[in-house]
């Protein structure tokens, strides 16, 4: 049991996705969903690269004003 889900619950929604996107659109569909999952996860574990020390171009142009 998957999260609450059974096995007989799980085949009956992967029927019902093949039948609405068709058999061509589901390995889109598979890829899209990992990459997504891949970007979440490297997003949450990685430090911010937000910089947000002054840059020394700025300082020099407010000291020739």
């Amino acid at each position: 049991m998957i999260g609450g889900l059974g096995i007989w619950e799980l085949l009956i929604i992967l029927v019902i996705v093949l039948v609405i996107f068709g058999a061509k659109k589901l390995p889109e569909i598979g890829g899209g969903i990992g990459q997504a999952i891949s970007n979440f996860k490297k997003a949450t574990t990685e430090p911010s690269e937000i910089d947000v020390t002054p840059k020394k171009e700025k300082e020099e142009d407010k000291d020739n004003a």
